[in-house]
């Protein structure tokens, strides 16, 4: 059974079958180029758009992060991110699929078939589709790193305290329509008006203890299992 979940990893197997002292890249460079390609066109139009708070979101911090875990080879910064946006970008997915059909069932990505926005910023948005595989697939070659639930946790903790705290809630101004507001929900989950259900702290607070609970914790539970950790894998030959 060992043999086998070693087989089944390529980061376990390239492990077993490299030489000690020698290293071999588990991502291929042409894989690394187009991702930092892509990263490099979207950033200064997204700051330029939107601004530098939009880089508080989720998704977008994942984004830049996976840009560290491709060059770094690093499990623990692949496995974050994977741990973090995989369910929520999966959804986004489904309701992309679903609104070309003509059903979407939240309206989330309504915008992409927007035609007053440019095809170019539409398919910058596009992003959101394959990250989350192309997450899956750098855990895969890489491992799962089991720290990644907490490290995600406590980085997304201080995103949302900040997002609260420090940054505007919704509506978006009208001489600004662009700017970023009710980032990562911390206001609810209405772009145009804060939720009335409850004290905004209150909000806020479960937030922070749902989703770790109800998002990160599924997530990591089915990482483990089915990719496990690079040391698991090649420390139980």
């Amino acid at each position: 059974m060992n043999e086998v979940l070693v087989s089944m990893n390529p980061a376990a197997q390239t492990s077993a079958a490299t030489p000690v002292g020698k290293r071999v890249s588990s991502i291929p460079l042409w894989a690394k180029l187009a991702y930092t390609a892509f990263v490099t066109v979207l950033v200064p139009y997204y700051l330029k758009t939107y601004g530098p708070t939009n880089f508080l979101y989720f998704c977008d911090v994942a984004l830049l992060m996976t840009v560290a875990a491709m060059w770094l080879e690093s499990p623990l910064l692949a496995s974050m991110p994977t741990v973090g946006i995989l369910l929520p970008q999966m959804f986004w997915c489904l309701d992309f699929l679903v609104t070309i059909i003509g059903h979407p069932i939240t309206g989330m990505t309504a915008y992409m078939f927007d035609e007053n926005l440019s095809l170019f910023a539409r398919g910058l948005s596009f992003f959101h589709f394959w990250l989350p595989l192309l997450l899956v697939w750098l855990v895969w070659r890489l491992g799962y790193d089991r720290r990644a639930l907490v490290r995600w946790t406590l980085l997304t903790w201080v995103l949302q305290v900040v997002c609260f705290f420090g940054m505007p809630a919704p509506p978006a101004p009208a001489d600004d329509p662009n700017l970023p507001v009710n980032i990562n929900y911390v206001y609810g989950f209405n772009e145009s008006v804060p939720q009335a259900w409850m004290p905004p702290g209150t909000f806020l607070t479960l937030m922070m203890i749902g989703l770790p609970m109800l998002v990160f914790l599924p997530t990591h539970l089915i990482l483990r299992r089915v990719f496990g950790g690079k040391q698991e894998v090649v420390s139980s030959e």
